[in-house]
């Protein structure tokens, strides 16, 4: 916390802290990590609230009047909205234009989003002509987020750069911690010591294309030109783990685990030889940063949000063609095959993920409140 800055954070809906049905997981999900430790928070009054985010929920009152301020509370100087698709957001971003409360928007959209046309297109251009009366700045997550915001506010509204980052010294550790804990995960899984591991960790949605990564585990495999063949191992769950399971049967290398909470996912990421992140419509991919700092070499699509900041293709891993099997077995091949290489990869991404980090998160955080409120310095 910058202690210039007094944050306050108006929740919605505490679904996530209780625990919820996650549609994407297809489970019962209550994270493992503490979510609301070390600042000031508030839960709003419900007015509606189905366990899950859509456009109309959560829905809460008392939006307005936490913004005005009381006798107890001051009014804010700042309104940071995370995302705009939704009422609560409207709502809080309208309420500060009457108030006088400058707006800070953020989101991870970009253009390579899932096509639209005639009408919708239409409609979300008039949309955005509103949200640019609304908003006084925005945050950018990334190079893709940025031209996003340039096609539709153009130069009209200034942009900081906050990269989306995760916890990086916090997956460093853990990924020095779980070292000795390797064997045992193995034991568990029946993994042979020595074979290489190709490593999924998400949702298994449709448009996550594991099937992509299973068509192309099992074309690497059945061709392997010498040496010990790798092992798939699929940590997740969702509405394709059946599909999945039914392709991988007879594949002795394949491992399904099921979900993983968040703090077993680094022992996971000891295991791997690369991590693959194979999805469509990925607008930036979180694990991608985690995985990067346990130093494995990465594979994603060119749909994957964080690869222009992330991944240069051939240096901290490989990008590919979206729904491109063979681009994705010829990835696998070299990495798998290639002695060392997925090592040289892997430290490649650590120094760059080092770089984009919480730090870069907190000058381009500073430098949008200093401009838009003149209340703290850059």
């Amino acid at each position: 916390m910058e202690p210039d800055v007094e944050l306050t954070v108006l929740y919605g809906s505490d679904f996530s802290v209780k625990g919820y049905k996650d549609d994407g997981f297809g489970v019962d999900v209550k994270w493992d990590l503490p979510l609301l430790d070390g600042y000031r928070h508030e839960f709003l009054p419900v007015l509606r609230d189905i366990g899950t985010q859509t456009v109309t929920s959560p829905l809460n009152s008392g939006i307005v009047s936490r913004l005005r301020g009381s006798r107890e509370i001051l009014p804010y100087d700042l309104l940071w909205v995370h995302g705009y698709a939704m009422v609560n957001s409207m709502v809080a971003m309208v309420a500060a234009k009457a108030l006088g409360i400058p707006v800070l928007l953020r989101s991870d959209s970009s253009l390579k989003d899932r096509p639209r046309g005639g009408l919708k297109l239409v409609v979300k251009g008039l949309f955005f002509e509103l949200l640019r009366e609304l908003v006084d700045g925005v945050l950018v997550a990334g190079t893709l987020n940025e031209e996003y915001w340039r096609y539709y506010f153009g130069n009209t509204k200034p942009l900081f750069r906050m990269p989306y980052a995760v916890d990086n010294d916090y997956f460093q550790r853990r990924a020095a911690e779980v070292v000795p804990e390797r064997g045992a995960l193995q034991a568990e899984l029946g993994l042979e010591p020595g074979r290489p591991v190709i490593l999924f960790v998400s949702k298994l949605q449709f448009r996550k294309h594991c099937d992509h990564l299973l068509e192309a585990y099992q074309k690497l495999v059945a061709e392997m030109r010498g040496g010990p063949a790798p092992y798939l191992v699929i940590v997740g769950d969702g509405e394709a783990r059946g599909q999945l399971e039914s392709a991988a049967a007879g594949l002795e290398g394949v491992r399904f685990c099921g979900f993983r909470n968040q703090s077993e996912l680094p022992r996971f990421f000891d295991l791997a030889t690369v991590f693959v992140l194979p999805s469509r419509h990925e607008p930036w991919g979180l694990i991608v940063n985690e995985v990067m700092n346990a130093g494995k070499a990465v594979i994603v699509t060119d749909d994957v949000g964080a690869h222009p900041d992330l991944i240069t293709d051939g240096v901290e891993g490989f990008v590919y063609p979206v729904g491109d099997v063979a681009a994705l077995q010829e990835a696998l091949r070299k990495l798998v095959e290639t002695p060392g290489l997925a090592e040289q990869m892997g430290q490649a991404g650590l120094a760059r993920i080092s770089r984009w980090s919480f730090e870069e998160d907190i000058v381009g955080f500073r430098q949008a409140v200093a401009q838009l409120t003149k209340k703290i310095e850059a």
